[in-house]
């Protein structure tokens, strides 16, 4: 394997709470024979703390024709993955995504401008159930994609000379502007600063896996060998506003298709809102009656008022 993805693997195989183990099993066991991997990252990892949130999941399947008893669920992943489902046992609550094998490597990788997976999967995760041997291979190769892929998007972005942490950082800053979200301006960075030590380690092999030839110093300092020219500054900018376009429009399409999949997912928008940007929605009956409706007219209070960007 690559530097990168011993350091992926190590991660990934990285042990997490029991609970966490016995909630990532019965989610595969939803899916029977088609889960291939399931995959725990977000907030409750970073903070380690389990007890009144949601946790976050990624369940890889096989193919998803196998993995639903209903055909349209399938046309509807295949169309616009993830679907995304909760999930609640032993007191603990959950949701998890469903992507096949195929789109996880596809779009945790640089082959797709949607940053959503490789955004998430450059970050710390850890595989808490895998079907056998081969599963956890890929999935370990296609984590191993993420983090170049976040780099070399973020690249016409950056100064030529940086600080690493400063880098991450950056980039992450971008990818949240790519998505409709409820997290404070400060978010991106409180992803890095919460375990420094980590992505100091993951940096020089990211970028030589994302073709990004630099000098990293001592003291952390990235100097990128090849200088970006006002040209690449312009095309990355345009590519990352048509990122931005796509996103947001993405995360509605999103939010359309969650509504028939994901019950009371109204009352997690209005609570994580609550949770990350400080506001105190309140959802009203007719909301709930009505969800993608109800969702769209939360949104020009939630952008005017800056709780979503």
């Amino acid at each position: 394997m690559s530097a990168l993805a011993e350091l992926v693997a190590d991660e990934l195989g990285e042990p997490v709470d029991v609970r966490v183990t016995a909630l990532a099993a019965a989610i595969a066991r939803r899916h029977g024979a088609a889960s291939r991997a399931v995959l725990f990252y977000g907030s409750c990892l970073r903070e380690r703390n389990l007890d009144g949130l949601m946790l976050d999941f990624y369940l890889i399947v096989s193919d998803y024709r196998s993995a639903y008893r209903q055909g349209w669920l399938a046309t509807a992943n295949r169309l616009i993955p993830p679907n995304v489902f909760p999930f609640a046992e032993a007191g603990l609550t959950a949701k998890y995504a469903v992507l096949s094998e195929a789109d996880f490597a596809r779009l945790a990788s640089n082959a797709t401008r949607g940053v959503s997976v490789w955004a998430r999967f450059a970050q710390p995760a850890r595989l808490a159930w895998s079907a056998n041997a081969v599963a956890r291979r890929r999935a370990v190769a296609a984590v191993a994609g993420a983090a170049p892929a976040l780099l070399a998007a973020a690249r016409p972005m950056l100064p030529d000379e940086i600080d690493g942490a400063e880098m991450w950082r950056a980039a992450f800053a971008l990818t949240y502007s790519a998505e409709l979200r409820a997290e404070r301006s400060q978010r991106a960075a409180s992803v890095v600063d919460a375990d420094p030590a980590r992505y100091a380690a993951f940096t020089a092999p990211a970028l030589a896996a994302a073709g990004l030839a630099a000098r990293v110093a001592p003291d952390g300092t990235i100097a990128f060998a090849e200088a970006q020219s006002p040209a690449d500054r312009a095309r990355g900018a345009r590519l990352w506003a048509r990122r931005r376009r796509e996103g947001k429009a993405l995360t509605l399409l999103r939010l359309a298709k969650a509504s028939a999949t994901f019950a009371g997912g109204i009352d997690y928008l209005a609570w994580k809102i609550n949770r990350h940007a400080g506001t105190t929605i309140a959802i009203r009956p007719w909301q709930r009656r009505f969800p993608l409706l109800g969702a769209i007219s939360l949104l020009p209070r939630l952008i005017g008022g800056g709780a979503i960007r």
